[in-house]
Order: C-alpha cells, then structure tokens, then sequence
C-alpha cells in the first residue's frame, strides 16, 4: 500500500520542531498510526502503540521502561495509559527537548479527565479529521481555494471542475472506503460500528446497554447537519437528558460527532443559540442512516443535510491542517433566515450556503444577502453549488462549485 501524505504533516512536523509534547487525536481508523509510521518526518522515532496488549500491559506496570533514554518516541493510542502522561509532563519539566515526545488517541484528550492537566502548557494539540477531497485526490500541492479566496476574494480563472458525485459522500473519508481499499464499504462500515460500540465505548465510559446506546447513535445520525435539540434526541430515545447529555459527551470525546456553534456576533434578537450536530465522517452518518446507495441517498429526506455533513467535515478537515486561526460556523435567524457555513478570522468573515444542484434562482441568495447586510466585517458571499464553473454573482457574491471550493 502507498503511503497517502496527508495535509496535516507539516504542521505536525513544525510543532515537533517547536514544542516538547505534540498531542494528535481525532477519529478512530481516521489515518492516525499510518500517519505516524509512515511519514519522512516520524520515521526516525521510537514507536509505541498500546493497542498492542503486551505494550499497554508493560506501561501499566512499569511505565518507566518506556523512557530509555532521551531520543525522540512516538506513543499511539496513548489515552489508555493516563499515568503514562503523568511521566511524559515530568520528563518535560526535566529536560524541555524540542520533539521529544509524539503521542496520540482515538479520543479528545481535552475531554478526558486528568489528561489535559497533566500536559497543560506543555503540549500543542492537533486534530487528525476523516481524508479531504484535496487527499483523497492527491491534489496538495497547492494551498487550498478557500483560504486564497478568503485573502484575495476574486476569481482567478474560469476553468471547469467535474461536480462532486453521490458515493463521495455515501463513501466519506476513512482512508479504507475512501481509498477503496476494501470492496465492500458496507461491511466495512458494519464492522467499524461494532468495533466502536464493543471497544472504544467500552473503554471512554460504562454503557450498561448496548442496544439503547446503539439505537441513540442511529437516532443522532438522523440529526446530523441540522440544529441539536437534545429534549427531542432524549423523548426519541426514550431517555432522560442527563443521559442523552451524556451518551452526547461520549459521542464528542471519540470524536464521532462535534457540535458547530453559532455565529453570534451581531444583535439580530431572534438569532438561534443552539448548536448545529454534525458527524466527523459523512460515510458513518449515511451507514448508520440506513443509507446504502446512491439511489437510496437521492430518494431521502435527508440528503441535504447528509450533503452538508460531508462539506462541514471538508471543511474542518482544512481549517484544522491548513488554517488553524480560522473557525467554522453556522447562522441562523429563528423562522427567517440562514447560512450553512461562516467561516471567520480576525474580523472578517465569509458566508456560504451550500446547494447540491448545479442550478439556482435569485431566491436561493437571499439568506446569503441577509447575512451580508447584517455583518459589515463579511468580505463575501459564497453560493456554493455542485456545478462546474465559478460565476460572480454582483456584489462580493459569487456562484462557485462545491469541487472547487473543496479543492
């Protein structure tokens, strides 16, 4: 198998040059350990990974007789040693060595207990999303469209782009469907919800039923891409909040969902405070939706927001590897108006709504105008539709294809 270079390795490879503790997590099977075995830059370090038995039973008894030494160690998976990391901060405190150590997991460290203290200002932490389109195209070469339209907003050419099709976002972004390294995605994606529920689950939290828990995760696919409202997830579930909040939390620290939050930073009254729920990868909500095909997918009532569950994991896939002091929301008028995305840094921010046909009317630029009217720092607006040529639009709005948006 060739090793697929993926867009977060240099920032990774410039914080080990920096900082003595480089924290990365993100999704399980989201290319994490073939990122750490398999890059130029990480080759050279001693690598641990305590999913292997023998090793995790090893640090739990004696974690000392990992630090042999002082050169550079790469610990996988290291959210299951907790007392590990309390070794991992004093060796840093004794000797603050550039590089030193490269840990990662399959859960958000910032969420666990007693983690986050450990290596609070000594580590940088780093988030590995589900493959882009920009990787799994191996177009990285170049800097990505957005972040060169945010600084200069105009179009640069007008070349064609091919639409984006269906089974990309039936398909998403772990490596192993994405890359098509296996011929049967839906088994695939079968096996990975059992290994999550009977494994990592497990491992986060005591889940004393499995099959609520397991009729929980497919209610919450349901609502991906649309606004969290957790007393309907808890009547549907046929639990209280305090669960629903918790098996939520569960959800967000193995990084299978997160939560969008609202751009809030205008005085419209009615504007909705509640978050917006998203699955990391588009490819688990459609599996655990019950959608398997493209037919299926093109019939529902939810490829819409299915659409906007892939765009949202593209996106954040770029911010967080490429353009870290950006940040990604929603907005939203109660009843009235809203945009998918709006992307901010500093001051300025830039809308965009999202429509998987290749066609539009003037009606479909009304929430973008709206937002654009309500915030004098946005530099423009985005309709971003699945088409194959930008268009500008009038004023600071632009038609731009979904292709070329994610490029």
């Amino acid at each position: 198998m060739t090793y697929r270079k993926r867009d977060i390795a240099p920032t990774v490879e410039g914080a080990l040059k920096e900082m003595p503790a480089v924290i990365l997590t993100g999704l399980r099977q989201a290319g994490k350990s073939t990122l750490l075995q398999n890059d130029p830059f990480l080759r050279g370090r001693k690598y641990y990974t305590l999913d292997d038995f023998e090793t995790l039973e090893q640090v739990k008894r004696s974690p000392e007789s990992l630090m042999d030494g002082e050169g550079p160690m790469t610990i996988d998976e290291a959210q299951k040693a907790p007392e590990l990391l309390t070794l991992v901060k004093r060796e840093v405190d004794r000797k603050r060595k550039p590089g030193r150590f490269l840990l990662s997991g399959s859960a958000n460290f910032h969420l666990l207990k007693n983690v986050t203290e450990s290596l609070a200002g000594r580590a940088i932490y780093l988030t590995l999303s589900p493959m882009t389109r920009r990787e799994i195209r191996g177009t990285l070469d170049r800097p990505p469209f957005l972040k060169s339209f945010f600084e200069n907003p105009h179009l640069e050419s007008n070349r064609e782009v091919k639409p984006i099709q269906a089974f990309e976002i039936l398909h998403g972004g772990m490596p192993t469907v994405s890359l098509k390294e296996t011929s049967d995605p839906a088994l695939w994606f079968k096996g990975y919800e059992q290994t999550y529920l009977e494994r990592d689950i497990r491992s986060l939290s005591q889940v004393g039923d499995l099959i609520l828990f397991r009729d929980f995760l497919q209610l919450a696919s349901l609502r991906s891409g649309q606004i969290l409202k957790q007393s309907e997830l808890a009547r549907d579930a046929k639990m209280n909040t305090a669960m629903t909040s918790r098996y939520l939390s569960l959800l967000e620290t193995s990084f299978l969902i997160y939560r969008l939050p609202p751009y809030l930073r205008n005085r419209a009254s009615r504007l909705i405070k509640a978050p917006k729920l998203f699955f990391t990868d588009s490819g688990i909500a459609c599996h655990l939706a019950g959608i398997r095909s493209e037919k299926q997918l093109d019939e529902d009532a939810l490829k819409g927001a299915l659409v906007e569950t892939y765009i949202a994991s593209n996106l954040m896939g770029i911010l967080s590897s490429q353009w870290p002091e950006a940040k990604l929301y929603y907005w939203h008028i109660q009843g009235r108006h809203e945009v998918d995305f709006v992307i901010s840094e500093g001051r300025k921010t830039l809308a965009i709504e999202v429509k998987w046909s290749s066609r539009w009317t003037d009606r479909d630029l009304s929430n973008l105008r709206t937002y654009m009217e309500s915030d004098s720092k946005c530099i423009g607006g985005i309709l971003a539709h699945n088409g194959t040529r930008a268009v500008p639009l009038g004023d600071r709005i632009w038609a731009i294809p979904l292709a070329l948006l994610l490029e």
